[in-house]
């Protein structure tokens, strides 16, 4: 018998995820078939695919998908979907201005989804670092962005975030 606190890891054998009625997220985990499953990213703001947390409807644990890139191919593209819309993070890509007025950080940034402003009074807080030029910015009423490498954006967008980052 499985502890509370044991982590079971899924592995291709085990899992099948598919599309039910209504675009609900389904598979099969230890032959067990579920109608509606719940997927989480252990690690969030450092892996986007790996370590990813199978739940089922009650919100209980079923295991841990290592990797989905593991799994079959209906697999990785239904996990993939499920994970953009839980995880919806407008990538930036460009800088247009970042200012400090009033006590606020305001920044004008343009996505792939349009333009978006955002206000920040305190950089450290509303700013993340993952890693490899990746910055997750969230703003004072939760809005968030991800700039997925700084260091690729163009000489204007570097300007700007200069004196910042």
């Amino acid at each position: 018998m499985a502890e509370s606190f044991d982590i079971r890891i899924l592995g291709p054998n085990d899992t099948y995820f598919s599309r039910g009625k209504g675009g609900v997220l389904q598979g099969v985990v230890d032959g067990k078939p579920f109608d509606e499953l719940v997927v989480y990213r252990a690690f969030p703001f450092r892996y986007a695919t790996e370590y990813i947390s199978v739940r089922d409807a009650k919100g209980e644990e079923l295991g841990i998908v290592r990797d989905i890139a593991e799994l079959n191919e209906e697999s990785v593209a239904e996990l993939t979907k499920e994970l953009q819309l839980r995880y919806f993070l407008p990538k930036v890509t460009r800088v247009d201005s970042v200012k400090f007025k009033s006590d606020l950080w305001l920044w004008e940034l343009q996505t792939h989804l349009g333009p978006t402003r955002m206000a920040m009074r305190n950089l450290h807080e509303h700013l993340q670092y993952p890693g490899d030029g990746r910055v997750v910015l969230t703003d004072l009423g939760g809005k968030r962005c991800e700039i997925t490498d700084w260091r690729s954006l163009d000489s204007h967008s570097r300007r700007q975030l200069e004196e910042v980052l």
